[in-house]
């Protein structure tokens, strides 16, 4: 038996967008991903996955044949740079202005960007500022 190993993040295992578009979606995010320095881990005819996100059509056996409708994520950026990076890619590949890269009053050294997806969800990304992590992801094998 072959081991697999995954990597997680801190709260969420995974997270599913259902999309109406899904070649607008791949594009869009293979942008955003490739800007924040995620790989594709995976796709296939109704799907594609990255990390702890799944996105799939309404076709997909896991979308139940419905929409997500609405959502707001927020990928980590590793500093600003990586934030203006993730802005422009997603403007340049059909995401919508939802608040330009910049300084917020969530806590001190909040710097994040937030655009709008192909189908309305809330894409952010945030760099918290100088910090030190215990470790980048948690692994997971089995």
């Amino acid at each position: 038996m072959t081991t697999q190993t995954m990597h997680r993040g801190r709260l969420i295992d995974h997270l599913q967008l259902v999309v109406e578009d899904l070649q607008a979606s791949r594009r869009f995010y293979g942008a955003v991903f490739e800007a924040l320095g995620i790989p594709i881990g995976g796709s296939g005819d109704d799907y594609f996955w990255a990390d702890e996100l799944f996105v799939s059509t309404a076709a997909s056996a896991a979308a139940q044949g419905d929409l997500t409708g609405r959502h707001h994520l927020a990928f980590q950026a590793r500093d600003r740079n990586m934030v203006e990076a993730f802005y422009r890619a997603a403007l340049a590949n059909g995401g919508r202005d939802h608040g330009a890269p910049g300084e917020r009053r969530y806590h001190p050294g909040y710097y994040a960007a937030f655009v709008l997806d192909p189908d309305g969800n809330n894409i952010e990304a945030v760099y918290h500022g100088e910090a030190e992590r215990s470790a980048a992801s948690v692994e997971i094998s089995f």
